[in-house]
C-alpha cells in the first residue's frame, strides 16, 4: 500500500508541477483582484513581491450583498462540476463523520446539523438538527480518532464542550459535557474557534484569534525589563492584557488538561488541519488589515511547535507594523515566515486536506490528493474584492511550494457586490468536495464529471 501511495502521489505531484510551470504567475503579477481570477490561475506571492505598507490610503469597502442574479453559476476547473447540494441557514465549517454523515456548524443560530446522503448522490435523503443552543459553535471534531467515534468535540467561542456520539447518530443522545470551560480571558472580535486532534488522539488543539486588528486596546505598554520578565514565563511573542492567550493554537489533551501554548503571532488561525499519516499541525490564517491593498497577505502554513509568526508587531518575517514601531526589538529575527501567502484580505477560513486514498465514487484524480484545500470567504478592507472561491494549495512531498490555484470562482457580482462567501469546506465519503456559503446558505458539491479520469 506505501509503494502505491507513494506512485500515486509521485504522479499527483508531477501533474501539478507541469500545470504550474505553464501558468503560474509570479512577482506582481501574483496580486490581483476578483477580475483576474479563474479556475486554473496560478499564483505565488513571495515576501519579496510585497509592496510597502500605506497605512494612509487603506479604507473600509465592505461588499453588499445580492440575490444571486439569474442564470449565475459559478466556475470551476475542466473536467468538474459545482451543484447545490443542500440548503441551510447560515451554513459555516464542515466536518465529515467517519460514517459519511456531514456535520455543519450554524454558528449566528447556536446550531450543529447533519446531512445525510447516499454515495455519490447530488442531493441528500436529508438535514437533521443535532445540537442547538450552542454559543457559537464553529470547530468540530470527533474522538477517539481511530475506530469508531464515542464523542464530538465542539469548539464554541470561548469554551470546548463535547457530546456521547455513535456513529449514525442523527441528534446528540445526551447533554454536552464542557471540556475546557474557558479558552481565554477575554473572547470578542475574532469569535470562531477550530479544533483538530493529533492521529493518535493524545492532542488536542484549539486556535484562538486576536481580540483586535493590531492589539490596539491593549493599553499598558512593558518596559524593555517588564517585556523580559514577561517573556521568561510565557511563549515566545505572546501577548498580554486584553490579547492574552489570543493570536495562538493552544495545546490540550482530549479532557481539557495539560493545556500550553502551541503557537503564537498568529492573528487569526480559523481553519485547521493536520497532515495524513503525520501530526503536522496546519492554520488557514487571516493577517492584519488598514495597511494597503496587498498587505498583509493572509496565508496558509505548518505551525512549529514555540513558533512564533509576528502578530501583532512584526508580519513575514522581520517586516515592523509601522503602528507599533520600536515596541519588541527583541523578536526580530525570530520570527517563522509562513508557507503559503495569498492576495491580502481574502479572508482564509476553512481548510482540509483531499485524501491520498480515496476512492469513493466522486474521487477525485491523483493529481489532485495530498493536496490542500481553502474556503476564501473574501475582502471587506480593499479597493477591489479579494476571495469569494475556493483555492487549492499545492503539497508535494508534505511541503507547500508556496503556489495556490483558483478552484471555484464566480462568487462576485461586480465592484460593489457578491452573491456568495465561501466558509467551510471537506471532503465527503464519497470523493466530493463539499463547501458551504454562509450568504446563499448552500452546501456545494464540487465532483469529476462522469467518466473523467
Amino acid at each position: 500500500m506505501r509503494t502505491t501511495l507513494n506512485w500515486a502521489l509521485m504522479l499527483g505531484s508531477m501533474a501539478l508541477a507541469g500545470s504550474a510551470m505553464a501558468q503560474v504567475r509570479t512577482g506582481p503579477a501574483a496580486f490581483g483582484d476578483y477580475t483576474t481570477d479563474a479556475p486554473g490561475v496560478i499564483r505565488k506571492i513571495t515576501v519579496a513581491d510585497v509592496p510597502p505598507p500605506t497605512p494612509d490610503k487603506a479604507k473600509a469597502a465592505p461588499a453588499a450583498v445580492a440575490p444571486r442574479p439569474a442564470g449565475a453559476e459559478l466556475k470551476t476547473l475542466p473536467g468538474f462540476t459545482v451543484q447545490e447540494f443542500a440548503k441551510l441557514d447560515h451554513p459555516r465549517l464542515i466536518r465529515v463523520a467517519p460514517n459519511g454523515d456531514v456535520f455543519v456548524a450554524e454558528t449566528q443560530g447556536g446550531k450543529i446539523r447533519v446531512i445525510r446522503a447516499k454515495p455519490g448522490a447530488d442531493k441528500p435523503d436529508g438535514v437533521e438538527t443535532y445540537a442547538e443552543g450552542l454559543k457559537g459553535p464553529f470547530g468540530l471534531a470527533f474522538w477517539p480518532t481511530t475506530g469508531e467515534p464515542h464523542w464530538l468535540y465542539v469548539a464554541e467561542n470561548n469554551q470546548v464542550t463535547r457530546f456521547p456520539y455513535k456513529s449514525g447518530d442523527l441528534k446528540a443522545s445526551g447533554a454536552p459535557e464542557v471540556i475546557v470551560p474557558e479558552i481565554s480571558p477575554q473572547h470578542g472580535h475574532h469569535t470562531t474557534r477550530d479544533l483538530v486532534f493529533s492521529h493518535d488522539g493524545k492532542r488536542m488543539f484549539v486556535s484562538v484569534g486576536s481580540g483586535s486588528n493590531v492589539a490596539e486596546q491593549v493599553k499598558e505598554k512593558k518596559t524593555p525589563e517588564e517585556v523580559k520578565a514577561w517573556q521568561a514565563n510565557h511563549a515566545l511573542g505572546a501577548m498580554w492584557g486584553a490579547e492574552e492567550d489570543r493570536a495562538a493554537v493552544l495545546v490540550f489533551d482530549p479532557m481539557g488538561k495539560g493545556r500550553r501554548t502551541y503557537a503564537t503571532g498568529i492573528r487569526n488561525c480559523v481553519g485547521m488541519a493536520v497532515t495524513p499519516g503525520s501530526d503536522q499541525v496546519w492554520c488557514s490564517t487571516n493577517e492584519r488589515d488598514m495597511l494597503g491593498d496587498d498587505l498583509v497577505p493572509d496565508y496558509i502554513t505548518r505551525v512549529k511547535d514555540g513558533g512564533f509568526y509576528g502578530w501583532p508587531w512584526y508580519y513575514l518575517g522581520d517586516h515592523e507594523d509601522p503602528r507599533l514601531a520600536g515596541q519588541r526589538p527583541d523578536l526580530k529575527g525570530r520570527i517563522t515566515v509562513p508557507d503559503v501567502l495569498i492576495e491580502a484580505h481574502s479572508a482564509s477560513l476553512q481548510m482540509t486536506f483531499y485524501p491520498p486514498m480515496s476512492k469513493g465514487p466522486a474521487a477525485f484524480p491523483a493529481a489532485y490528493r495530498g493536496q490542500i484545500f481553502a474556503a476564501e470567504h473574501g475582502s471587506w478592507n480593499r479597493a477591489k474584492r479579494t476571495g469569494y472561491k475556493i483555492i487549492m494549495a499545492k503539497v508535494v512531498n508534505g511541503v507547500p511550494t508556496g503556489e495556490y490555484e483558483d478552484v471555484v470562482t464566480g462568487f462576485v457580482v461586480d465592484d460593489a457586490k457578491v452573491w456568495g462567501r465561501p466558509v467551510g469546506i471537506d471532503v465527503a465519503k464519497d470523493g466530493a468536495l463539499l463547501f458551504s456559503d454562509d450568504v446563499s446558505g448552500s452546501v456545494w458539491r464540487m465532483a469529476p464529471k462522469a467518466g473523467a479520469k
